[in-house]
This record gives structure tokens, sequence and C-alpha cells, in this order.
């Protein structure tokens, strides 16, 4: 393809060509090329459904489809010439057809536009890569529960406010993700479903004159309607703007947990170690251990963020129907999914492969009075209002403050004087109440850190991510 003139899809209203920067700025096969198989796939089900609606001869069909199968494969083995000058996926891929097979390739583009084509193309592009993506976000839930598994009974500090709070199991903790990610994986699935909704049809805008049968286009390639509208057939980019939501929210909940891995595995907590494969060191000193990976993928969120951005400010202003603005939409869509694949992919080792340090996360338990809210409500759970059993609680911790002990170590004498004029029993249940894995055990209530419900929800997200027969 080293002489292009000629070839440009639309060159025959224009007697010169396009201006050196035009063309530049006008191509997209930089970035469009990652389209080619979608492209293939819809212009192979196109010429299909052009034959069995007359449009097309049988032969002409079926030399098209033929040609774009060697197409795919020139492709594929690095064999296409590349060029600016034929703009997008789609001239390269018809310019080549017609090398290949002659002067049926030009009917290839009967009753449809490359408004409708593209559309096409990005929509199968999105729903391959959405499987993609749940496959990678089951790998990360799965190593989730697989450490949870292993640290079931672990305890260690719950905290609001980068506070300590109240004791929880490690595993409730990481369960929370695991929670997080259903989330993701039921907003990838909805939008999914609005993605697959066929566009080809619509031509440029308005339909054709052509009598097609795009339902069995849609059947063909995987599509779970068709468009009711040309005009948005064409310009909706919607799925794409929902894609990189889905995206940017699965980026927002690694972050979380990335900030978490940096904080656990600093000295001032000690609670984590990540691998040294998931780790770098510093250039000046030696004894550093950077957990790069971790900060790699909270880095990378504003990147992912931004793309959602990008497009959602390309559609603000944009009339019906096609505009050239939307080819503008690609980049971030393949930006934001390429990070995000990347950052799962990286996360799920990096959790599984990590050392706990579950006698550090332990200790921590004992610092910081996380069993205050277990003496409120001790009292409470014996008629005091709980307003009243808070101050309580919170004037022992006070006491244990100024005599630099825990909870646990202040004497009954002291409880009794605090608790004076109140009639509550203190002594050994008292004592219990304040025994952090007794503490945990007791947060019964539906979605609780107790064991038994950790160990439930444990079971349940095994047969949920590891059905029977699975791999």
């Amino acid at each position: 393809m080293a002489d292009d003139k000629g070839k440009r899809l639309w060159g025959g209203r224009f007697g010169e060509g396009p201006h050196q920067l035009m063309e530049r700025i006008n191509a997209s096969i930089g970035v469009d090329r990652r389209l080619y198989l979608q492209d293939i796939r819809g212009s192979q089900a196109h010429a299909a459904m052009l034959a069995r609606q007359e449009v097309l001869s049988a032969r002409d069909a079926e030399k098209i489809i033929a040609g774009l199968e060697q197409v795919k494969q020139e492709i594929e083995a690095g064999k296409m010439a590349w060029s600016d000058s034929l703009e997008d996926i789609h001239t390269h891929v018809e310019v080549r057809l017609k090398e290949i097979i002659g002067e049926a390739a030009g009917r290839l583009h009967t009753a449809r536009s490359r408004n409708d084509q593209v559309a096409t193309d990005l929509r199968l592009w999105v729903m391959d890569a959405g499987r993609d993506l749940d496959s990678a976000l089951i790998g990360f839930q799965r190593a989730l529960v697989e450490v949870a598994e292993e640290h079931a009974a672990t305890i260690m500090p719950g905290y609001t406010h980068l506070q300590r709070a109240q004791p929880v199991l490690l595993a409730h903790h990481l369960l929370a993700y695991v929670e997080m990610t259903w989330r993701d994986r039921a907003r990838l699935a909805d939008c999914l479903g609005r993605a697959a909704v066929l566009p080809l049809g619509a031509a440029a805008l308005a339909g054709t004159s052509f009598d097609l049968d795009p339902a069995s286009v849609a059947d063909e390639l995987g599509f779970g309607a068709v468009f009711n509208n040309s005009l948005d057939a064409v310009s909706d980019r919607d799925f794409a703007a929902e894609f990189l939501f889905v995206l940017s929210l699965v980026q927002v909940h690694l972050s979380r947990l990335a900030e978490e891995l940096v904080l656990w595995s600093s000295q001032e907590f000690g609670f984590i170690s990540l691998s040294d494969a998931f780790a770098t060191g510093s250039s000046i000193m030696p004894q550093k251990k950077n957990p790069d990976a971790a900060e790699l993928v909270r880095g990378k969120t504003g990147r992912v963020v931004g793309d959602l951005i990008s497009l959602l400010t390309v559609l603000k202003g944009l009339p019906l129907a096609y505009n050239k603005d939307l080819q503008e939409d690609k980049e971030p869509v393949f930006d934001a999914y390429d990070t995000v694949t990347d950052c799962l992919l990286v996360m799920a080792p990096m959790i599984s492969t990590m050392h706990v340090n579950a006698q550090r996360m332990e200790l921590a338990v004992g610092h910081g009075f996380l069993n205050a809210t277990e003496l409120a409500d001790y009292l409470a759970a014996q008629g005091v209002p709980f307003r009243v059993a808070h101050e309580v609680a919170g004037k022992a911790v006070r006491l244990a403050e100024d005599r630099v002990c825990t909870l646990e170590e202040l004497g009954e004498e002291d409880h009794a004087r605090l608790c004076e004029g109140l009639e509550v029993e203190l002594g050994v249940g008292l004592k219990q109440a304040l025994d952090p894995v007794r503490a945990v055990n007791r947060r019964i209530s539906p979605g609780g850190t107790a064991r038994q419900n950790v160990e439930a929800a444990l079971k349940e997200a095994r047969k949920r991510l590891w059905p029977e027969g699975s791999a």
C-alpha cells in the first residue's frame, strides 16, 4: 500500500487531497486497528445477510467472506501495511479486500455507512472485552477469598477515620472487597446488556432503502437486540461511557485496597509484608522495600477516571447524528480497559503472596480501647440506656488513659465506681465482654464480623466463585 492515492472511501467529491496536518489528525488507524477482528466479523455477517436478502449474489458474498478471512490472517501475521492516508481500520480492510478479490469488494459497503459500521465494531469490542474483564474480576475475588479462608480466625483492628475502632476478622475485612467486586460484576453485566444492541443497518443516519434483515446479523454476532432509531444508533456512545464508568469504579475499589496494602506494609502498621516480586528498592537507601505495585495501582486510578471524563466531555455538546468528534471515543475506552485489566491481574497475585503478620494485627487490637463499645453494649444489655452506657464507657477510657492501662486492667472497684447508681452486674461477665475474641464473635447481626457469619460468607463465596466442575 505504498501508493494510497485514490483509495480513500470518500474521494469522489474532492478535487484535491487533505492537507498533511489534516491527514494526521484525521487518521485513527493508530488506535482503531485494534478493532480489526470485530470489523471483519461484522463485515462477514453483513455480506452473508446481503446475500440472503438477494442484495448481493451468493458468489460475491462467498468471495467477500473468504477474502475477509485472508485479510484477518494477514493482519494477525503482521503483514498488513498500515498507512495514515487510509484513515481507519475500515478503509484498510476494504482496500486490502479489493486487492485480493477485485471488484466484488466494492459491493460489501452496500446498505451501510462507516457510521453504523464503527458503532457496531466498538460495541462488539466492548462485549468481548467485558467477558475478559469479568474473568479478571473473578480471579481477583478468588485471591481475596483464599487469603480470607487462611486467616478466618485472625483478628485485626477495624478502622473509622483511620483510627482504631472495633476488632474485626481479617477475613471479614477482605470479604468487604469481595462484596464490592460482586457489585462491579453486576454493573458490568448490566452494561454489556445495553451494549449488545446492533446498530448495523442504520447506515449514515437515516436507515437504508434496501430490505435488510438486521435481526439475523444480531443473532450471528451475539447481539441481544436491534436498534429502534437510526439517528440514535449511529450517535449513541452511552454504552462506551457506561463501560468507562464500570472500569472507573473497579479501579477506585482497587485503589482503596492498594492504599490499605501500602499502609499495612509500613513499619508503623507492620500488618503485612508484600512479596519481593511486587516491591522495589531505593537507589540510595539499601534498607528500603517499597510497595510500588500497590502504589502504581493507586496512582493509575486518576488515569482511568480521566478516560471517563474525556469521553463524557466529547459527548456533552454533540448534535445528532454522527460527528467526527466520536472518533475520540475509542482511545479512552482502550486505555482504561488495558489499565484496569493490568491492575486486576497484578493485584490478585500480590494479595495471594503477601505475608500476613497475624501476631502484629492481634497485638494492635489490644491498644486503642477497641473494646470500649463492648463495655457500652454490656451495660445496655442490662437495661442501661445506651447514651448513659456510652458515657460510662467514655469515662472508663479516660481513666484507663490516665493510668496508661487497658480497660481490662481497670479494677472491679473502678468499674463499680463508674457504674455507681446503675443496677448492673460486673465481675466475670464484664471481663468476658471485654475479651476481643468474644467481642468479635458476639457480632452476630447479619453481615457482622462474628466468626460464624464470616465462615458462612466464605462458604457462599466459594460456592459462587468455584461452581461445581470448574477449575
